[in-house]
């Protein structure tokens, strides 16, 4: 079992986030990426990781950014248990394009972006070479 995921609810939480410049844009959504504050050794031996969602009005109405929103809780949820280190708060930010993206292309772009981030466990990099040769077997 992976850490434990925690909320990011407050806006000065996204905003510690964001100030750290770390991010990876992927086709689906941006993914931005801090260590846990204070004794972050510490933090990442505690097994929790936080996460929050965001979505902008340019994304579209207040129904599209509510879809975006549940699209990108569903992947974190499925995906970050296992693939993602601990000691980390995560914002995904959802784009246009997260409303109408395949979930299997989306799922590939979190496994990517977590590798690429340095946040990814030793399993995710066997995962997405998987993913990566049955979508071009299947192509």
């Amino acid at each position: 079992m992976g850490p434990r995921i925690e909320r990011l609810k407050k806006r000065p939480e996204f905003l510690r986030v964001a100030a750290t410049r770390k991010k990876w844009a992927a086709p689906g959504f941006i993914l931005q990426v801090k260590s846990h504050p204070a004794n972050a050794h510490a933090a990442r031996t505690d097994g929790f990781l936080r996460v929050g969602f965001t979505v902008s009005k340019k994304v579209g109405n207040s129904v599209e950014r509510n879809r975006a929103k549940r699209r990108l809780r569903a992947l974190a949820a499925e995906i970050l248990p296992e693939h993602a280190a601990a000691g980390f708060d995560l914002v995904l930010i959802g784009r246009r394009a997260t409303l109408t993206r395949p979930y299997a292309q989306l799922v590939d772009d979190l496994l990517k972006a977590l590798k690429k981030m340095g946040i990814a466990t030793p399993i995710t990099t066997q995962v997405t070479t998987q993913t990566t040769t049955q979508t071009e077997d299947a192509q």
